[in-house]
């Protein structure tokens, strides 16, 4: 070849200096003119060119983390007191559901889990949605992004028992029995009274707590409130095909962390209540 051009570019000059060496070995320097571009030069991309691909990818991760892995919940009553604070015009806490665990394994004893209401506990529900067609499929398209809370009647308690066993209230110190075998359950604070000899499961006015023996279907959970006189749970569902139990298919997860409000951030705990 006549010449062998060795360049040096500055990218961020406005000229590059070049250096040229003929066959004679002489230098020749000079100036890249303002016209001549790196040809590998890459074009910017528009920001608002990618803004509707970042969105996509966003709502597509939204749903998959919501639909199979967990899922922020509110805390709309105050059945589940102390360890889940809600009521009217209160800070509810927002709790996180996880979805992964179940899918290796049913829920055990003293887990706080989140569920869909058989139609007896349903009864009084009503929809959250909006009577304009439009807003309403706006909200449901919203609800499978985890945006919009789903339309149906998910509800948090404790479970209990499980199928196969046998539960009822009370022995004589007013505790729950699970096949004959008093539960432990240090996160009850507010309870029916029972008063040994005067206000008990025996005596002619009974105590609130009392309720006869059902023995829970398999497959099935029966499930009550911490907050113990201020909750509609199993026992005021005894009359339904269930008895009132929750099928396992009706679980959407376990309830496992408060996210907010700050102050009340922290871990849920699911103590085993059956140790006894």
């Amino acid at each position: 070849m006549a010449d062998d051009e060795a360049r040096v570019n500055n990218p961020n000059a406005a000229d590059s200096t070049y250096v040229n060496e003929s066959d004679s070995g002489k230098r020749r320097f000079g100036r890249r003119g303002r016209g001549e571009r790196n040809d590998n030069a890459g074009k910017p991309r528009s920001f608002w060119r990618e803004l509707p691909v970042l969105l996509l990818v966003a709502l597509l991760l939204s749903f998959l983390l919501q639909t199979f892995i967990a899922r922020v919940y509110l805390i709309p009553s105050e059945s589940m007191e102390p360890t889940l604070h809600g009521c009217a015009g209160c800070s509810n806490d927002r709790i996180v559901v996880e979805k992964i665990g179940y899918r290796f394994g049913d829920p055990t004893p003293g887990d706080v889990i989140v569920f869909l209401g058989p139609d007896s506990w349903s009864e009084n529900y009503k929809s959250i949605r909006s009577d304009n067609v439009v807003v309403r499929g706006l909200q449901n398209i919203g609800s499978v992004f985890g945006v919009v809370p789903p339309d149906e009647n998910d509800l948090v308690k404790r479970v209990i028992a499980t199928g196969g066993q046998t539960v009822e209230c009370c022995d004589d110190q007013g505790r729950i029995l699970v096949d004959g075998k008093p539960l432990d359950e240090p996160y009850v604070v507010n309870d029916f009274p029972f008063v040994p000899g005067s206000l008990t499961c025996q005596t002619d006015v009974k105590s609130g707590r009392c309720f006869p023996a059902v023995k829970v279907p398999e497959g099935n959970l029966w499930m009550m409130g911490d907050n113990r006189n201020n909750s509609a749970d199993s026992r005021f569902h005894r009359g339904d095909e269930y008895q009132g139990t929750v099928p396992v298919e009706n679980v959407r997860g376990k309830a496992i962390f408060i996210v907010l409000p700050p102050g009340r951030m922290g871990k849920i705990s699911s103590p085993d209540i059956q140790s006894n």
